[in-house]
This record gives C-alpha cells, structure tokens and sequence, in this order.
C-alpha cells in the first residue's frame, strides 16, 4: 500500500489543479479561442511527455518519475497563482501538463503491472475522476465564497504539495526493470484503433469541458458543478465496469453510441455532462483492462495509451474552440459527435484480439 496510496492521491491532486481553473476561465481570457488554447496547452503538455515517460517507467521505474511529477505540479501551481501574463499562464499550463503526463504514465506503468491491475485501475482511474471533480465543483465553491478566481488554484497546489511529499515515503525497488521494447511499430499498428477511440473518447469530454464555460454563461459555481457530473459519473462508472469483464470492441461500440448523443444533448441541457463522463467511463476501463492483458509492457503500452487520449484531449477542445469563436457553438459541439460516430464504424477493424501476448 505504501507504493499504491502515493499516485492514487497524486493523480487526484493533480487533476484537480489541472481542472481549477475551467470554472474560472472567463477571468483569465476573453473568447473562445483564447479559453481554448488555455484549456488545451495544459494537454499539449501531458502529450509530449506520457509516452516517454511510459517507456522510462519500464526502464528506471517509476517511483523517481512520480515524484518528479508532483514537484513540477506544485512548482506550475505557483507560478499559475503569482502570474497576470497570458503568453506565461499558457506557458506554466503547458508545464503542468508535462507535470502530469509524468505522473499519470508512470503510476498507470506501476499499478497496470500489479497483479490486482484490474481493481488498482479503477480506483486509480475513479481517484483521477474525483480530482476532476473537485477541482471543477471545489473551485466553483470555493470561488464563490472567496471571490477570487485563484482561490482553488491555491487550495489544489497545497494538496499537490502533501501528495509529494507522501511519495517520497515509496520504495524505489518495488519494480522489475525492463528494456526498451523494440515492438512498439507494431504495437502502434496493430491497436491503432483502439489509440483512435480513446483520441475521440477522452478529446469529447475536453472539447465540452472547454467549451461549456462560455456557451453556458453561468456563474462559476454551476458550472464547476455542471461539469463535474460529468467527472462524477465516469468515477462511478470506472469503479462498477472495473469489476466487470467486457469485451472490448463491443463496448466501446456501444458506448462510443451514447457519447456522441451526449454531446449533443449538452447543446440543449447540461444534463448531458452525467451522460457522457458515465459513457467515457465504460470506454476507458475496457480498453485499460484490455491493455494489462496482452502481454506488453505496461510502460510502453501506458504510454501509448496516454499519448492516445492526451492528443485528444489537446487537439478537439483546441479545434472546437475556433470553431466556436468563428462560426458557431451548435456546430463547435457536432464535430466531437461526428468523431465519435466515426469510433463506431473503425473500432470493430482493431485486431484487439492479445496478439502481443502470442
């Protein structure tokens, strides 16, 4: 437990603080497009980091890794707090992110390779949902009674900073080293559609997280609290399909259906956010369930699977953004649901099928 606790109350620190500043956006830019890019340099971030550290993890382990992580998270916290420049609140969002990729490839790396990866995994992937939660609906809280839109930012790297100084209590020797894989052109081939649902998947709750702020128009508190059903429902959703076994090309089939409905039904009611997040949920743990399975590295194939959802996650809540701003909000919210659509008719070509095991 002392190597499982750390990056469990990691993960929840850090995507709280990833997630403080989304009720508050209007306050730190005006327009779509810039709340667009705000949102997403945090993304762009994770992206370019999870994959190397996915591999590192299998290399050096992941303990070193963890912490450096969280010691980035905290050091961006502050300067997100002390800065008023645009061009260096994108910059310090961009290292958050590079904060967080670390983390999130290396304690995904640690806990997929435990034998009990299935129930680690949801409740590493229900902590990360709660964090989201808490930063949307905690920040709207707290904001609301300190009337400061920098109010949860504090609280959240005050938090970021316990979960630090937790992992340097993990012990270093907990993992076996593994060398780098030289299949990973064909781990890239054979589960490329599978890297393409969870671009789509995770890119549709980004995209609505981003854009609901502005098309919404509702004070801070109820839009943290709008947007955190949405990270509410994937927490429930992660912890009951956890314990399920499902096979993986039929649900995300299925789920990738009710994704692309519940972004639509975002346009009309924020009600959809519960929709989607419970959907989302479903798609993420089949494919991580799938993942622990084929015999892979779990650094390597974490890796992969996070450079997957992190690219979406930058890449549609950063075109959708544009689309808002210079055309319309209706037709900023169907691109994700053509997308997902799209999920629905590739996902079943995926050769899932534990080749790499073979």
């Amino acid at each position: 437990m002392k190597n499982h606790i750390p990056p469990i109350l990691g993960v929840f620190a850090v995507m709280a603080l990833s997630n403080a500043i989304v009720p508050v956006l209007p306050a730190f830019g005006e327009g779509a497009a810039l709340q667009g890019i705000i949102f997403s340099a945090y993304f762009f971030g994770a992206l370019v980091t999870v994959f190397p550290a996915g591999l590192a993890s299998d290399r050096i382990g992941s303990v070193l890794l963890i912490r450096t992580g969280l010691a980035i998270t905290v050091i961006s916290g502050i300067v997100l707090l002390t800065t008023i420049s645009p061009l260096i609140l994108i910059l310090a969002r961009v290292v958050e992110g590079v904060g967080a990729g670390l983390l999130i490839a290396s304690a995904m790396s640690l806990l997929n390779a435990d034998s009990d990866h299935t129930r680690l995994s949801g409740f590493f992937m229900g902590a990360l949902n709660a964090g989201l939660l808490a930063g949307l609906a905690g920040t709207g809280w707290i904001v609301s009674q300190i009337n400061d839109p920098r109010s949860g930012l504090l609280f959240f790297t005050i938090i970021s900073g316990v979960a630090f100084l937790l992992s340097l209590f993990m012990k270093q020797s907990a993992e076996k080293r593994i060398s780098l894989p030289t299949e990973l052109p064909r781990y890239l081939s054979q589960y490329k559609w599978l890297w393409y649902s969870a671009i789509v998947v995770l890119g549709t709750t980004g995209a609505a997280t981003a854009l609901y702020p502005e098309f919404g128009g509702h004070d801070p508190l109820l839009t943290g609290i709008y947007i955190a059903s949405m990270n509410l429902a994937t927490m429930i959703s992660v912890l009951v399909v956890s314990h399920i076994r499902l096979e993986p090309v039929i649900t995300i089939r299925i789920a990738a259906i009710g994704i692309a409905g519940s972004v639509i039904i975002c346009l009309l009611t924020p009600f959809g956010f519960p929709l989607l997040g419970a959907f989302a949920g479903v798609v993420i743990i089949s494919q991580m369930a799938f993942l622990a399975e084929t015999g892979a590295p779990q650094g390597a194939m974490m890796g992969l699977y996070n450079t997957a959802t992190y690219g979406g996650l930058f890449l549609l809540p950063f075109v959708t953004g544009f689309i808002a701003e210079f055309s319309s909000f209706f037709l900023a919210f169907i691109v994700p649901a053509v997308f997902a659509v799209t999920v629905v008719l590739t996902i079943g070509r995926c050769q899932c099928r534990l080749k790499a095991r073979q």
